[in-house]
């Protein structure tokens, strides 16, 4: 049996790991590119890649809850009913998309100016974060896109466009930051402009297989306000969980430019800049088991398989950790060569490679923790995911802003970061997986029982 479930596991995770590794690299070509112009400009892409990611990452229910309501519909045998479902959720991410970006152009003064940086920086952040708004509808069309994919078991094709998307980014970021012959490049503002085309094009692309899926199965494409809503509403406590998982990253940030101050201040956030990239991007490659747990949990779910449920959430969670020391032992073996990659500025290698070893401590406990939070949100058990993340919130902010505060040191913060936010993580999704509350079955989840 392990070995069939490996087989699942695999068919759905190793696309899904492909296309993850593939996204942050639109913000490690970014980091990468933006880090030769200077640290403050790096340090000002750093601010504003924290604003957007929190800003996408509330959305992120778009792909998790979509994925877990198509996958149910198909273990019941409603595949026209999972892409009906599946377009009510692309429809809510073009007028989320649209309310965001109007939002975020009007508000990027005050919410650079939120983080103190200083002007050197926060003049590069305010340029970088007014452009890349643009972005925002084209990623949460991708989110939503990419969610229906995923629920029909489909985790190649958000692979392929994924891995085009990514070298479109590149390509123009290279040209329109440092130019070529005659025109000598945007600096910083031509980043942002290669990276919103990119997504544009992204988003184009999986528009166009789930409209041919849809047309293929009979499902409407026409807006359904009831459908939308019912949509938003199913969300609500996954933007909730991820409110809670966003402002511990803006907390931790906020953490940093707490602790340093005066001229080591742009090393520090440049630093940590470079970190938190790093740490995300592993984190991209430790939840491609838990984008197959989506898939695989809602699937086994609505065909009423709780047996298989439990016995694939076993082989999964034995994966994620295996995982996690890989990428820990990868993690720690490359420290000393990694900010060169990222920075010019010997301060910045220096600070990284202490900070990026205790992120590699970390990453054991954190692919078991991707994997349940996979689990539990294929199981659409998003009321106790957000309940949860409020007690980790809660226990992980004091802890580090007085490791802020005390020390003031960069790598204090990332030490409570590592141990004990991902520690208390770890704690309540282990707690809620040896229960059987999630453990609801058909094609429309009841609520969960407590």
């Amino acid at each position: 049996m392990a070995t069939a479930h490996d087989r699942e596991i695999l068919r759905l995770a190793v696309p899904a790991f492909l296309a993850l590794v593939a996204e942050p690299l639109f913000l490690l070509a970014d980091a990468a590119i933006v880090g030769h112009l200077g640290t403050p400009q790096l340090a000002g892409q750093g601010i504003a890649a924290v604003v957007l990611q929190t800003a996408v990452g509330l959305c992120i229910f778009l792909a998790y809850g979509t994925t877990a309501s198509v996958a149910r519909h198909l273990g019941a045998g409603d595949e026209k009913g999972a892409l009906a479902q599946g377009i009510d959720g692309v429809w809510l991410a073009v007028l989320i998309g649209v309310v965001v970006t109007v939002l975020g152009i009007l508000f990027t003064g005050p919410l650079v100016g939120a983080f103190g940086a200083g002007a050197s920086v926060e003049g590069y952040a305010t340029t970088y974060l007014r452009v890349a708004w643009l972005g925002t509808t084209p990623i949460l069309v991708m989110l939503a896109a990419t969610g229906i994919l995923r629920g029909l078991q489909d985790t190649r094709t958000p692979l392929v466009v994924a891995v085009a998307g990514n070298g479109v980014n590149v390509c123009l970021n290279l040209l329109l930051v440092y130019g070529v012959g005659s025109f000598d490049g945007l600096g910083i503002a031509g980043s942002a402009i290669g990276t919103v085309v990119a997504q544009l094009l992204s988003a184009a692309a999986l528009v166009a297989v789930v409209v041919r899926g849809a047309r293929s199965a009979g499902a409407s494409l026409v807006p359904d306000p009831t459908g939308i809503r019912m949509a938003a509403r199913s969300g609500v406590a996954l933007v909730v969980r991820t409110i809670t998982l966003r402002a511990a990253l803006l907390l931790t940030t906020y953490a940093v430019t707490l602790g340093a101050s005066g001229p080591d201040r742009p090393v520090s956030l440049a630093t940590h800049q470079v970190a938190i990239t790093l740490w995300s991007f592993l984190a991209f490659v430790l939840d491609a088991i838990a984008i197959a747990a989506q898939a695989i949990t809602g699937r086994y779910l609505g065909a009423g398989d709780v047996a298989g449920t439990r016995a694939v959430t076993r082989r999964m969670v034995q994966w994620g950790a295996y995982s996690g020391v890989v990428c820990g032992l990868l993690l720690a073996a490359a420290s000393p060569f990694l900010g060169r990659l990222f920075s010019s500025d010997p301060a910045v290698h220096d600070l990284l490679v202490p900070v990026l070893l205790i992120a590699a401590l970390g990453q054991p406990v954190a692919g078991v923790v991707f994997v349940l939070d996979g689990v539990l949100i294929g199981a659409g058990d998003g009321r106790y995911l957000a309940w949860a993340g409020a007690v980790v919130l809660a226990v992980y902010a004091p802890v580090v802003l007085a490791a802020a505060f005390v020390t003031g040191g960069l790598v204090a913060v990332w030490v409570a970061f590592a141990g004990v936010f991902m520690g208390a993580r770890f704690v309540v999704l282990t707690r809620r997986a040896r229960g059987d509350a999630w453990l609801v079955t058909g094609a429309v989840r009841a609520p969960a029982r407590r």
